[in-house]
């Protein structure tokens, strides 16, 4: 039978969970993910849970505070100027607490989310950390396959 190793291919279906138990990402009632260890697609902490486990197993995991998508960080909590908001995207936008609004990276190549947080008539407050981070997390996961 085989087992998680570094760099294995995975199938699996896996829930994250927060402290209070609302899942995050769960994806027990839609299709399995596919993943490679070790290329960044889940948290290093939650990988090291799953080496190890074999081919069909199921596994419950609580990831102590911050381990799995590190510490808050309070300089991810930021003001945007409005006109910089309207010159980058939709002049017409509306900001709502709670809203999560995409902006891209510098390179153009990828992008980054923040959280509305507050607004004022001149600023909207954004945080840009995980959701999750400085939480624990509970990680369920269902190996379907290992190669």
């Amino acid at each position: 039978m085989n087992t998680v190793q570094p760099g294995s291919f995975l199938t699996l279906h896996y829930r994250l969970s927060d402290p209070d138990g609302a899942a995050v990402v769960d994806t027990f009632a839609d299709k399995p993910a596919t993943l490679s260890l070790g290329t960044g697609q889940l948290a290093p902490a939650l990988e090291a849970c799953l080496l190890g486990m074999a081919e069909g197993s199921r596994g419950r995991f609580t990831v102590a505070a911050g381990e799995a998508f590190g510490q808050r960080n309070a300089e991810l909590v930021q003001r945007v100027a409005r006109r910089l908001l309207a010159e980058l995207g939709d002049p017409d936008e509306t900001y709502q607490v709670g809203d999560v609004v995409q902006f891209p990276t510098p390179d153009g190549q990828g992008s980054y989310a923040g959280v509305v947080r507050e607004t004022a008539d001149d600023w909207v407050l954004f945080d840009f950390n995980h959701p999750l981070a400085g939480r624990a997390v509970s990680f369920e996961v269902q190996l379907i396959g290992v190669l």
